[in-house]
């Protein structure tokens, strides 16, 4: 359908775009964060614990910025760097990085980059350990690669949880997956490529097409629950 960038907030103010179904199966790029905030006015936010505050022996305790600093002639002039997340917790998630001069732009940044990401994801209940028909994890596994860090996210059955690392499991959480095994490797560390990973293995969850046996087989939905 061909909407053209300019028009499109100019639709869905008017009412002819009411479902961002109608956007992302078209691959429209969205430009103004408040054509999300329409169309999704029950979206969640939380910020990722990339950053470390200073301590004792490198450990401090972890926090939602990421700082760094420019040696300049006038002295060092820090940059706060921010990653949040976005969802409504039914298939629908996106990511998000800012960065500023200060910490307040850099959150408000990031939440709005997340907003102009969001993509939809497949569920299913893919593990053969499951007897349900409940859409609660992923249909089949699935590998993200981030620099050296390798995320692979496996089917569980209802009842497991999310078997994976903490802010790793706020997105899966805000995409609507409840129950996942996952197996990482590389520098974990590096929490911004882990994450990054994270959601290069949700997207290709709907990189080909499935078979209809197959999508009955681990009852697959996409998007959100009908």
């Amino acid at each position: 359908m061909p909407y053209e960038r300019k028009t499109l907030g100019r639709k869905v103010k008017n009412g002819e775009v009411t479902e961002i179904d109608t956007i992302l199966d078209n691959g429209i790029p969205i430009l103004e964060d408040q054509i999300v905030d329409c169309l999704m006015p029950n979206l969640q936010s939380e910020l990722l614990m990339i950053g470390q505050s200073k301590g004792k022996f490198g450990g401090g305790s972890r926090r939602i910025f990421k700082q760094t600093q420019k040696k300049t002639p006038e002295g060092n002039k820090p940059s706060f760097a921010c990653m949040a997340v976005v969802g409504n917790s039914d298939g629908y998630v996106g990511i998000g990085y800012g960065k500023s001069k200060d910490t307040v732009p850099a959150r408000e940044k990031a939440v709005r980059i997340a907003k102009l990401n969001i993509f939809k994801i497949r569920r299913g209940a893919g593990s053969w350990e499951d007897a349900t028909s409940e859409p609660h994890s992923i249909p089949w596994a699935v590998q993200g690669k981030c620099g050296s860090v390798r995320l692979k996210l496996l089917p569980a059955p209802k009842g497991k949880g999310l078997i994976i690392e903490k802010e790793c499991g706020k997105i899966l959480k805000l995409a609507g997956i409840e129950n996942v095994y996952s197996n990482a490797a590389g520098q974990t560390r590096s929490k911004v490529n882990l994450i990054q990973a994270c959601i290069q293995a949700l997207k290709k969850l709907t990189a080909f097409k499935p078979r209809p046996e197959h999508i009955k087989n681990v009852h697959m939905i996409e998007g959100k629950k009908p």
